[in-house]
């Protein structure tokens, strides 16, 4: 993964292209502005590499809209943090704090950048498969951003803000999208578009590894369609991932969490990580890893599995012990086999799943030595296989079609009997012990599904069986989407308004 520290160091060439239009207007004898900047293949390489310089902030992908993951009944917070604890209880009061404010500017930003290369592709003298590729790139992540915005921010009432990638830069605000439909739709247009750019993940050289492919496309048009209720269609492109796509699950579970499986069979689309100096990727790991790490490794000891989800595990599922660790469980830890407790978890569980390479002396390069960012040479995953067939099972059950060779596939990794005349409820809970503790978001199934007001009715219980986490109340029409940042709407000057009820 070579390539990813150039990505970075290029990266921050392309900064003063693309932050603002006042950094763009400057004189053509000092550094490039956009009218003299996109003209060769290594401009445009480097504008390309710009998208990916936030991604590698530790809020991006490590904590920073996992908080609204972490509202589910599969976690809890962990230690104490009041914009987190407020989000999960669905209280205004999280409005204006830290991680969750700057998220919205953030994949902004990236979209911008995106939008930069789509602008300007006609303008690079290069080949036209490099072009190409660098357009399907832009396409995909501007897709990506939008709909990591779209599903937490827009419904019904409102979308979000739409960048014409063809308008002159701009500081002034744009309104929301009058629906979030109007995102979705764009959504797909582009990764139509993004499909048909993009090379195969097996057509790329090793060092170009976790940068968008054609099958990461057609998963998230997959799953763009399944918000929109649109299940033909969801069904078609998750389809084609398992019949074209060339991808299979691992056999065995846990192996799609380890470093060396970062670009197997299973994986979809995830976050490149390096854990040596200048580490860089994910921090969920360490965000996970017990508060302070046993003395040894500056773990964090947030998002705590609750009882609820351990519950939820059938007997005999070998997920259940992959995914949580609970109080006498025998696992590596710097090295050597440890018991696992805790003095830090309020639930006395803790995740499991991206443990691998804390099992290595925590010397040995698989994590990073610096605890401040304390992420491993795990990719965490962002969307993978396992994740598309449960899409189209949903899919074929919403049409009142037959999903058992879906729903099995899932099961019989796991260990698992087959199911016949499988119904949604299966799928629930497929999709919920397959997935927990990862970005597919378990909060936003449980909002989509109708969920979410019955389940966050009800407390949350620790391994001892007390209550960590009080019932809390879910209003469905309003906290069916999360609040719109204050400064975004106070820099707007009110032309970006908040979602109704926050």
């Amino acid at each position: 993964m070579k390539n990813w520290n150039k990505i970075i160091a290029a990266s921050f060439l392309a900064i003063s292209l693309t932050s603002c239009d006042r950094e763009l207007d400057i004189a053509p004898q000092g550094p490039p502005t956009e009218a003299t900047f996109w003209n060769t293949e290594y401009d445009l390489i480097t504008g390309a590499n710009a998208m990916y310089r936030l991604i590698y902030d530790s809020e991006f992908y490590g904590r920073g809209l996992f908080w609204y993951i972490n509202a589910s009944d599969d976690m809890i917070t962990g230690r104490s943090k009041g914009e987190a604890d407020n989000a999960k209880n669905f209280s205004s009061a999280y409005i204006g704090a830290g991680d969750l404010d700057k998220q919205w500017d953030m994949r902004y930003t990236i979209i911008f950048r995106a939008n930069q290369i789509i602008k300007n592709i006609d303008r690079i003298q290069a080949s036209q498969q490099v072009k190409n590729k660098y357009l399907g790139e832009a396409l995909f992540m501007s897709s990506r951003m939008y709909f990591e915005l779209a599903s937490n921010y827009g419904n019904s009432k409102a979308g979000v803000p739409i960048v014409d990638p063809t308008a002159e830069a701009s500081l002034e605000a744009i309104p929301r999208a009058a629906n979030v439909m109007e995102n979705y739709n764009m959504i797909v247009r582009d990764l139509k578009r993004a499909v048909d750019l993009l090379p195969a993940q097996e057509a790329l050289p090793a060092t170009d590894y976790g940068r968008p492919h054609k099958v990461a496309a057609m998963a998230l048009l997959a799953k763009t369609y399944l918000f929109m209720e649109d299940w033909k269609n969801a069904e078609y492109w998750a389809g084609k991932v398992m019949t074209d796509g060339k991808r299979a699950l691992l056999p065995k579970y846990a192996d799609v969490f380890k470093a060396e499986n970062n670009y197997g069979s299973e994986y979809i689309h995830s976050v490149p990580s390096t854990p040596g100096f200048g580490a860089w990727g994910s921090i969920l790991p360490g965000v996970m890893l017990e508060n302070k790490g046993w003395g040894e490794y500056n773990g964090w000891g947030y998002f705590q599995p609750t009882k609820e989800l351990y519950d939820e595990f059938e007997p005999g599922d070998e997920r259940r012990e992959v995914t949580i660790l609970k109080p006498g469980d025998k696992f590596m830890f710097n090295g050597k086999e440890r018991s696992y407790s805790s003095t830090n978890s309020l639930s006395g569980y803790q995740f499991n799943k991206y443990m691998d390479a804390f099992k290595y002396d925590l010397k040995a390069g698989h994590v990073s030595p610096d605890g401040d960012y304390p992420n491993t040479d795990l990719a965490v995953p962002i969307m993978r296989y396992a994740e598309v067939i449960l899409i189209k099972a949903e899919a074929l059950l919403k049409q009142g079609k037959n999903a058992d060779a879906e729903i099995n596939m899932i099961r019989r990794r796991a260990g698992l009997s087959p199911k016949t005349n499988a119904t949604m409820a299966d799928l629930k809970h497929e999709r919920r012990c397959e997935l927990a503790g990862e970005w597919a978001d378990r909060h936003r199934d449980l909002v989509r599904w109708g969920d979410a007001q019955a389940a966050y009715a009800k407390p949350l219980h620790g391994v001892d069986g007390k209550v960590v986490w009080p019932a809390r109340t879910f209003n469905p029409s309003v906290h069916n989407v999360w609040a719109v940042p204050q400064r975004v709407i106070t820099n707007s000057k009110g032309i970006i308004k908040q979602n109704e009820g926050w």
